[in-house]
């Protein structure tokens, strides 16, 4: 191995200690016989044809482990918009499924997870996941409670048929944390901020082996309670037809053939405030063409949804209610004159239903009560250019511009009454957020690559330039122009030691935020002055992980979060953890 080459890379792992354990890894294959898979780069769903690479024969030799849950092995402190993710780095080719960990750390961090599965006969696997993350907050910054914890327990069932696969799993989660960013005003230190949610998932997928008429289906139900009793129910079912691989003639073209066909059905009610409640059910119809030579190919089809809404509140006098036919249109191209440069191009656009359950995974400090609408991309139009060289480095970069109704960000709130006590609600100190919604135009700028110089080194990166030109907004509130990232990982030691790091940069984003001033007469109140172009601060997040195998079931870590001790906040009032270590130990059966 060259020595220079070791070197830079050791240099590299220094240098760019960002966000290693905050931003989700995506597995990487290194066999160069194979080409390799580009973390984030290929997003959309073509129906261009895929070959599976899982006969029964042999999944029953070699059962691939169906993840329910990412497993946060360093997860931040919930204020972080990098919070629950894992980010580091696994061994490949020597991990198993079964193992136990837990770590320790500063800012009270406290966390085990344990995963086990177990293959029966019959190609039936089961198994089930436990995950717990809690940290006492950030003390010395606020007088009142700021600490959270999190747990989630789920199982799952895999099993491989003669004709497809089949995995089912259920998991339930608890986040447990405080609306603790208060700028506006000054509580005592016991003022209760507490808000739970808990949630309860169940999903199924069936693939088939073949691409022949029934490809797949999917079903998935999601049932979410808060402290605030706010009930969510969903559940969504797809169902994917497809003939693959028609010869047309002696051309060397290939057609295929799919259709989706998709329903959707959410209800959600809210227990106060304006006491909003939303019901909404959509089905959706995809029908799609392919024409493929060689690597090129144009994709022709077509997105249908047929909704219907209805919303309510106490501020209504009726029920309003929706009945509503969308067409978007799907189309995208390729026209790879090398492998190293494939230029493509395409339009489409969708329907996304709004719900509370993912906006809370957005930003969990939203008051319990939001009025919900779908936003509708009309249509995105993108063109870009992606290429692997060598085997070495692969890449893709693109542009856009779309057209969108009801783009859904969040708005600060202020006080929800003027009454002059500090006696209030959780959520009524200026601390909470509201969905609004506006129409607009986007364009996006994004570009990913990944470099493998060397069989144990791996070193990706990514930038991403969002614009929105809205209607009624100046700006959009909460959403940064720039976000990137630079990642990497690193074997030595005869890949008994493990570096990695990985880092998170973002621009600054604008914000609305009050002042609160006590008005002594009349009545005694408070009186709330609004901000409609405060700016919540950039961030560069810088992070590091190191594992070591003493045993092929034993391990140590070590991880560095945000390592320069960065004081930004995702959201106004809400600060992040600073420099955190966090070590522990693992093993694996």
């Amino acid at each position: 191995m060259n020595r220079k080459i070791q070197i830079l890379s050791i240099l590299l792992l220094g240098v760019s200690q960002v966000a290693f354990s905050q931003i989700k890894e995506e597995k990487l294959i290194l066999n160069k016989k194979r080409e390799p898979e580009v973390k984030k780069i290929e997003k959309k769903k073509t129906s261009v044809e895929t070959i599976k690479n899982y006969p029964p024969e042999e999944k029953s030799q070699n059962p691939v482990q169906y993840k329910i849950t990412d497993v946060p092995a360093v997860s931040d402190f919930k204020t972080s918009t990098i919070q629950g993710e894992d980010v580091a780095p696994k061994f490949e080719g020597t991990a198993q499924n079964n193992y136990v960990q837990f770590g320790m750390g500063n800012y009270g961090k406290i966390l085990g997870d344990a995963n086990i599965s177990k293959t029966l006969q019959n190609k039936l696997e089961v198994g089930g996941d436990f995950h717990f993350l809690s940290t006492q907050g950030l003390k010395k910054e606020y007088d009142w409670d700021s600490k959270q914890s999190s747990a989630t327990i789920g199982a799952f069932v895999n099993s491989y048929g003669d004709k497809g696969k089949l995995n089912l799993n259920a998991e339930y989660g608890l986040n447990n944390y405080n609306y603790y960013g208060i700028y506006a005003l000054q509580p005592s230190s016991d003022v209760d901020l507490k808000q739970t949610v808990n949630q309860f998932k169940v999903n199924g997928y069936y693939d088939f082996y073949s691409n022949e008429i029934l490809n797949d289906i999917r079903v998935k139900s999601s049932f979410l309670k808060d402290h605030f009793d706010a009930q969510e129910n969903q559940v969504s079912m797809l169902a994917n037809l497809s003939k693959h691989a028609v010869e047309m003639g002696k051309s060397g073209i290939t057609l295929n053939a799919d259709l989706g066909i998709g329903l959707e059905a959410v209800k959600t009610d809210f227990a106060i405030r304006d006491r909003n409640s939303s019901n909404f059910f959509n089905t959706s119809l995809t029908p799609k063409v392919t024409f493929r030579k060689g690597d090129s190919y144009l994709m022709l089809g077509s997105a249908f949804s047929f909704l219907n809404a209805k919303n309510s509140n106490d501020l209504m006098a009726e029920q309003m209610k929706n009945n509503k036919t969308y067409w978007f249109p799907q189309a995208e191209f390729q026209f790879a004159a090398a492998k190293e440069f494939k230029f493509y191009g395409g339009v489409d656009g969708g329907l996304k239903i709004n719900t509370y359950g993912d906006m809370l995974q957005e930003n969990p400090f939203l008051v319990s009560d939001q009025y919900l609408k779908p936003t509708e991309t009309k249509y995105h139009l993108y063109v870009g250019l992606r290429g692997d060289i060598d085997e070495t480095i692969k890449y893709d970069v693109s542009a856009g511009y779309g057209k969108m109704r009801d783009i859904m960000f969040f708005k600060g709130n202020s006080i929800f009454d003027n009454g002059f006590t500090l006696n209030r609600s959780a959520y009524n100190f200026a601390n909470t957020f509201s969905a609004v919604y506006d129409d607009g135009n986007v364009s996006d700028i994004k570009g990913s690559i990944q470099y493998f110089p060397l069989a144990n080194l791996i070193i990706d990166g990514e930038v991403r330039f969002t614009k929105y030109d809205l209607k009624n907004y100046e700006d959009i509130y909460n959403v940064p122009l720039l976000n990137a990232s630079i990642g990497a990982k690193y074997t030595m030691l005869d890949k008994k030691l493990l570096l990695g790091f990985k880092g998170i940069f973002a621009s600054d984003r604008t914000t609305n935020s009050f002042a609160i001033e006590g008005i002594a007469n009349p009545g005694m109140i408070y009186q709330s002055t609004e901000n409609k172009n405060d700016k919540v601060g950039g961030y560069a997040d810088l992070n590091l992980s190191a594992e070591y195998k003493f045993h092929k079931n034993f391990s140590i870590f070590a991880l560095g979060n945000n390592l320069l001790s960065s004081k930004y906040q995702t959201y106004k009032g809400y600060k992040v953890l600073g420099a955190q270590i966090l070590g522990g130990v693992k093993i694996t059966f």
